[in-house]
């Protein structure tokens, strides 16, 4: 059977699974649509969280980004792993034992203000929006590789999917949804990743061949990968390049964005208690990271077999000539993501640092097309498609439902149209949902970097926005509406402010992608500014409230009741 043929096969045979789970899990109710009728049970949750977290920058992009940015680049698993803590022990039971549906209400009720709850809402869709950019941009590429359409064909199709499923099922047929896309997911990501550990260091367990002596040279995989990368001119994979500063506002930024993101916060709105929040958030790390454990390895491999591929005699020795490269640089070349220029005439494939280099490598495609380059079977490459696809479209799915529940119950049934049935709310919610998918598709055509680089910038701006709202409104009673509002709008306003001064006002003609510039903040890139943003956000907050009234006196005793456990402090020795 071709590869074709088995790649229409697995991709099928996965998205009719999907569709399937969302009839059968349809919702029926606000509460199924919104929040799975709080009946999802925690060990599911976790696996479906998971899911949600783990999109296209996990699986497709984060790897290509560490197979090229080597140590630098530790920053992602750092943040976005470190972030899942902060989520379990400072926000997630407490947001659940409020007992709302969306993080705007939590805000806006918290706050005792319409205002805020607008606010929050254009924050959550900013930054949602910002994030599923990035889940498209990894659709589109999975798309055009495996099953030969364009990239905007590509993502045409994995909108249309998201569609049928998300649209149908609601947060209901989204969370059974993501179980199953889990299990795809991390099946896909680590069965490759096994079979090329076990050919280059004879350790079946990436996370430790990683560490292990490479068979063709008898010294540490790692040592063996900086040594050809330093003959070719690259820079060190092991050490580091970046400033300390900006690396440290970096992690903090993915840390806190991962704490504020509302499409995984309401995650834990649909379990049945707040224990079983806690017990979710431990499960979704579990889950997580086996598949963060293994991203260093895949991307180390994938830079050591790509080095290999050009150059199978070594380094000092002709490269592959270009007429005679193997069939995984053909099949990509189509896709345009990895492309050839001979810059000196010879014929031969130059893979070197700096202006000589003839080889032009997408780091999205380094995850997908790490098993052609190793030469595994097709039903593996077919695999590793289906689990890209799957983690794409599952965070798409989650982002699109936040966005859904935002506008549906936070705009049009809170202050629009307060006596909105059941029904058409439930009918606002769904059309709401296919008009944020338009808008993602089309946004998704034009991404401003990387699947993880955009993602990066919706850390930020949650980060910036979200995350010191959430905080506050649990920890402090003296922050109040005036202050929340103004903090809010700070934090976002400054990191979008630094974000499109730092990538560029406007698109560069002709290209399809943002301007970079030097940082215009120390070292301090747009990436990394959500940090900055977020402090900006709690200085304001803080400022404002305390020359301002203070919140009322029941607000403030509901902030006592979502920390303290009722009845805690009566039983005293006499």
């Amino acid at each position: 059977m071709d590869q074709f043929t088995l790649n229409l096969l697995f991709v099928g045979a996965t998205f009719a699974l999907y569709i399937g789970i969302a009839i059968w899990a349809r919702a029926g109710t606000t509460a199924e649509f919104y929040a799975a009728g709080r009946g999802v049970h925690p060990v599911l949750n976790g696996m479906a969280t998971g899911a949600d977290w783990m999109s296209a920058a996990s699986f497709i992009s984060m790897a290509g980004i560490i197979s090229f940015g080597g140590y630098d680049t530790s920053a992602y698993l750092m943040g976005w792993t470190g972030g899942y803590v902060l989520l379990a022990m400072l926000l997630a039971p407490y947001l659940r034992k409020f007992g709302k549906f969306t993080v705007p209400e939590f805000i806006g009720d918290r706050f005792y203000s319409q205002t805020a709850r607008t606010v929050a809402v254009i924050c959550l869709i900013t930054a949602s929006v910002t994030y599923v950019i990035g889940q498209m941009t990894g659709v589109g590429v999975a798309f055009s590789r495996f099953l030969e359409v364009s990239n905007s064909t590509g993502l045409f199709i994995g909108a249309a999917i998201v569609f049928m499923y998300a649209v149908l099922g609601g947060m209901k047929g989204i969370t059974y949804t993501q179980v199953a896309q889990y299990v795809v997911l991390i099946i896909a990501y680590t069965i490759p990743a096994i079979f090329i550990s076990l050919h280059l260091t004879g350790n079946p367990i990436p996370a430790l061949g990683l560490f292990s002596d490479a068979t063709s040279t008898g010294q540490p995989l790692l040592e063996t990968l900086e040594g050809l990368l330093s003959d070719l001119g690259f820079q060190s994979y092991t050490e580091q390049h970046d400033t300390t500063l900006n690396m440290f506002l970096f992690t903090v930024s993915l840390m806190i964005g991962t704490a504020g993101l509302p499409h995984v916060i309401v995650r834990f709105f649909t379990v049945p208690t707040v224990a079983d929040a806690r017990s979710s958030a431990g499960w979704a790390l579990v889950f997580i990271a086996l598949l963060y454990l293994t991203a260093p390895a895949v991307g180390a491999m994938a830079r050591l077999n790509l080095i290999n591929t050009v150059y199978p005699d070594g380094v000092a020795s002709t490269p592959v000539a270009y007429d005679a490269r193997p069939d995984w640089m053909v099949n990509w070349e189509k896709t345009g993501l990895l492309q050839f220029e001979d810059k000196n005439g010879d014929g031969n494939i130059q893979y070197l640092n700096g202006d000589e280099n003839e080889l032009v490598v997408n780091r999205d495609i380094i995850t997908l097309a790490n098993p052609e380059i190793a030469d595994l079977p097709g039903w593996v490459i077919a695999l590793v498609a289906a689990g890209g696809l799957a983690a794409a479209l599952s965070t798409a799915a989650g982002l699109l439902m936040a966005i859904s529940s935002a506008v549906a119950h936070d705009l049009i049934k809170a202050q629009i149209n307060p006596g909105i049935s059941e029904k058409n709310e439930l009918l606002a919610a769904r059309i709401s949902m296919g008009v944020a998918i338009a808008v993602a598709t089309y946004l998704g055509l034009n991404p401003p970097g990387f699947a993880a680089q955009t993602v990066a910038l919706a850390f930020g701006l949650a980060a910036s926005s979200i995350f010191p709202a959430l905080m506050m409104g649990i920890f402090s009673k003296r922050i109040n509406n005036k202050g929340a509002v103004a903090g809010m709008l700070a934090g976002l306003i400054t990191t979008l402010l630094y974000i499109f001064l730092h990538k560029g006002w406007f698109f560069v003609p002709g290209t399809n992608s943002f301007t970079d510039a030097e940082p215009l903040l120390l070292s301090i890139k747009s990436t990394s500014f959500g940090a900055v943003g977020a402090m900006i956000n709690f200085i304001v907050a803080f400022a404002v409230s305390r020359a301002t009234d203070e919140p009322p006196v029941e607000i403030q005793e509901l902030v006592e009741s979502i920390r303290i456990p009722r009845g805690a402090g009566e039983a005293v020795d006499h």
